[in-house]
């Protein structure tokens, strides 16, 4: 991955902005904005506008779910997206600051696009199961859980660089937390809590 010039503020709430409302529609925008030689993490922000923090979240997230985890340094930069993005959703900021450096990060187009067009029959079966239950848990204080989650996942994944593809688990928390948020399900919240749980079920019984 290359390096960018000035950093991008973009506005956002936690719900999600028309013309954002589901996973297809992320995967749709990336694949739009990746038909070039190379695309750039300001080039896939931009390409969703005045998006919320939600879709935000989601798209470094599902990145990481893809086979561009074994990128070198790729899960690296897409853990301090999540992060960056999760932390500011916590403090409850208005517009969303990602430092230049990151922005100017660059991968070769043709390989995004294989990877998001692999995920749209999984998308398009996903955004049909999707429906607006329990939402008092994609609202304060409950999203405090989901959303400091995702700000430890982030923090996590830089670490987890030297393991190939294991970011690839926390991606997979991380993406169906932020869908959740994205499409008001707090059912899919629920589900995005199951890995989280099982990595510290995990823990607990190996230090046992």
């Amino acid at each position: 991955m290359s390096q960018p010039d000035t950093p991008h503020r973009a506005a956002g709430r936690s719900d999600a902005p028309q013309g954002i409302a589901n996973l297809s529609d992320i995967i749709n925008h990336v694949i739009d904005v990746a038909k070039g030689d190379f695309v750039s993490v300001r080039d896939v922000i931009r390409s969703i506008g005045n998006a919320s923090f939600a879709p935000m979240l989601l798209l470094p997230a599902v990145a990481v779910a893809t086979p561009l985890s074994g990128i070198p340094f790729f899960s690296s930069i897409m853990g301090i997206v999540i992060f960056l993005v999760s932390i500011q959703m916590l403090l409850n900021r208005r517009h969303l600051w990602l430092p230049a450096w990151l922005l100017r990060r660059t991968v070769k187009g043709h390989i995004v696009r294989d990877a998001f067009a692999y995920l749209r029959p999984s998308a398009r079966w996903i955004d049909a199961r999707m429906n607006r239950r329990i939402q008092i848990l994609v609202h304060r204080p409950f999203v405090f859980i989901p959303q400091l989650l995702c700000t430890v996942s982030g923090a996590m994944m830089p670490l987890m660089e030297f393991v190939p593809f294991s970011s690839s688990v926390l991606g997979v928390g991380v993406a169906l937390l932020a869908l959740g948020m994205v499409t008001r399900d707090g059912i899919v919240v629920l589900i995005g809590l199951l890995p989280y749980a099982l990595i510290g079920w995990l823990i607990t019984n190996t230090a046992a």
